[in-house]
């Protein structure tokens, strides 16, 4: 069991300025051992590289043409066929596949999260705000499943057992106020590369187009419409905040001291940009809504400091 003294020191061995792709989950998994953590880094790998197959394409071309669609969907089947031993013998499907089976991943979550590839293939954007909450289940919950399914498991000698408790269910609340904050966050970055991830039903309850919200993040005004909009993303993000509190109180003294601080600072990463958000006054811009790595080390070192 560690101390804090020695999660300081393990603090202190992170290059902030280096953590680049799904920093707050790395950062958070830093405190693991290092077994579990490069469990992490495969599973992302895996996801960011499928994630990237679509978001690329989209910021290149401005969509998908119909005659890409075939080629990604693909594309997308032939990663899949790296979760099954013995259908791509390439080294890092067999220390994909020997991660799964070694830590028990739920296949569930990466295929989950194919599936929201899949959509964002076939669909551009999203009608409703429900729409848009089924595919976070596989876009965000997904991953988020796999980090709090390392965090919960059970060592016994040299033998892994699932967490004591129901990942999907601990992991959601978590996942959604995560995800919600980082589409506000990311609103004018995702605009510039031609991603949306506002529902069409709330821009239209607002007098809004997709053209408009274009508009704001190439540098037009923050029209009154576009503040009330935002307010209703900021209230349900603040909902999925106050689930994920009362999730972390029910699921953190299960785990190990380290494991539970991972989720405590992965939580807190998201609430300082979570903090910054001001629908009323607001420019929405990745300055004002991206903490810089200095803020960010000082916010996971308050969180080691007030460790039980």
């Amino acid at each position: 069991m560690k101390t804090r003294e020695e999660f300081i020191a393990l603090f202190e061995s992170i290059d902030f300025e280096k953590i680049i792709d799904h920093p707050n989950i790395l950062i958070a998994a830093n405190f693991w051992d290092e077994e579990r953590y490069q469990a992490a880094r495969t599973c992302y790998r895996f996801m960011r590289t499928l994630d990237d197959l679509i978001d690329n394409h989209k910021a290149e071309h401005k969509g998908i043409a119909e005659e890409e669609k075939d080629r990604l969907k693909e594309n997308i089947n032939q990663w899949m066929g790296m979760l099954h031993e013995g259908k791509d013998l390439t080294p890092f499907s067999s220390g994909l596949t020997d991660t799964i089976k070694r830590f028990r991943i739920p296949l569930w979550a990466l295929e989950s999260f194919a599936e929201s590839m899949l959509y964002d293939i076939n669909n551009d954007g999203f009608a409703t705000l429900g729409d848009f909450v089924q595919y976070a289940g596989g876009a965000s919950v997904a991953p988020a499943s796999i980090f709090v399914h390392l965090a919960g498991l059970q060592k016994n000698d040299s033998v892994y057992a699932d967490p004591p408790f129901n990942v999907r269910r601990t992991a959601s609340p978590c996942a959604m106020f995560s995800y919600f904050v980082h589409i506000i966050r990311d609103f004018r970055k995702d605009q510039l590369n031609n991603l949306n991830y506002f529902a069409d039903e709330v821009i239209n309850r607002y007098n809004l187009t997709r053209a408009d919200l274009k508009n704001i993040a190439h540098g037009g005004p923050v029209s009154d419409g576009f503040r009330e909009m935002m307010g209703e993303y900021y209230m349900i993000t603040d909902g999925y905040r106050i689930s994920t509190l009362k999730v972390i109180d029910d699921v953190c003294p299960l785990l190990e001291p380290r494991y539970r601080l991972s989720l405590e600072i992965i939580f807190d990463l998201y609430m300082v940009v979570f903090e910054r958000i001001d629908p009323g006054k607001g420019t929405f811009s990745t300055e004002e809504l991206n903490p810089t790595p200095a803020e960010t080390r000082e916010r996971v070192r308050r969180v080691i400091e007030r460790l039980k």
